[in-house]
């Protein structure tokens, strides 16, 4: 199906481009390998799409003391191809390798992905997971939310029509730190019928510390599963204390059913997941 008409307009500045996206009903435009498709099925009918390409100082990955800041427009074969990241995030560069296929790696974008907040994807999960805060900037300046915060549902977020999502902070990474990170798609590169980003830190006596489990595809949002890191916090890493993990994570899912898999199979996949992805930490 043809896109419905619309105007459009390439600005320079972050200033710009928020003036445009309040100025009527208008869309952002960065990698476009969402918008575009729901443009195609008349989803959206925006009047104005508002093209990033030419907006300075978004694409930029950033490592301090602060952790890793990826801007809006960094796409995932720049976070494939940063080889900094291995040691930096290794949990965020690992779950970049499921993103689609290398297409849409090619120009798919962090801020994209976020500010569209399909509930099955990578990015969203990862700063759910990991604790992220981005930064909107709307009319008004510049505000920081917590990734927890910004997903409200199905393709549903917290930002305002005139918002840009600007960059996304995922908080200092510790060298020491266990991690694991596990999908099932139906084929490669297909959305997760469900998916967990974990990991754990390690206290003095050898036992599980700050432990984050977070899912994807089994809700209508990335969340992370507080039932299923109490189950293994506190405890050192084993067969017991995995497998409770990962029961107390299937009980505590309550995802759909659809054409693509009922919700009793999505609940199996996720303690299956989530049973890999700490076995996985723990070696």
């Amino acid at each position: 199906m043809k896109l419905a008409p619309f105007q459009y307009a390439a600005p320079t500045t972050v200033a710009e481009a928020v003036a445009l996206l309040g100025s009527c009903d208008a869309k952002a435009l960065s990698g476009g390998q969402s918008l575009m498709p729901i443009l195609a099925f008349r989803l959206a009918a925006p009047e104005l799409l508002v093209d990033l390409k030419h907006v300075q100082g978004l694409d930029r990955i950033v490592i301090d003391a602060t952790g890793v800041t990826l801007g809006a427009k960094v796409r995932w074969c720049d976070i494939e191809g940063d080889a900094r990241l291995a040691v930096a995030h290794p949990l965020l560069a690992e779950a970049i390798k499921h993103v689609a296929h290398y297409q849409i790696r090619n120009r798919g974008t962090v801020g994209g992905s976020l500010a569209h907040a399909d509930p099955a994807a990578e990015m969203p999960g990862i700063a759910v997971a990991c604790d992220a805060v981005l930064t909107l900037v709307g009319p008004k300046g510049a505000r920081k939310v917590a990734a927890a915060d910004f997903f409200e549902g199905a393709l549903q977020t917290c930002l305002a029509p005139d918002e840009l999502i600007t960059e996304v902070l995922l908080p200092v990474w510790p060298k020491a730190r266990r991690w694991g990170f596990q999908e099932f798609a139906r084929r490669r590169g297909d959305f997760a019928l469900a998916g967990i980003a974990a990991f754990y830190d390690v206290d003095s006596e050898g036992r599980a510390a700050n432990t984050h489990i977070g899912v994807i595809g089994a809700s209508d949002r990335p969340r992370r599963l507080a039932l299923a890191e109490a189950a293994f916090d506190g405890k050192p890493a084993s067969p017991d204390s995995i497998a409770a993990a990962a029961r107390a994570a299937s009980l505590e899912v309550d995802p759909p059913s659809d054409i693509h898999a009922p919700a009793d199979y999505r609940r199996a996949l996720v303690e299956t997941m989530v049973e890999r992805a700490l076995t996985h930490a723990a070696r």
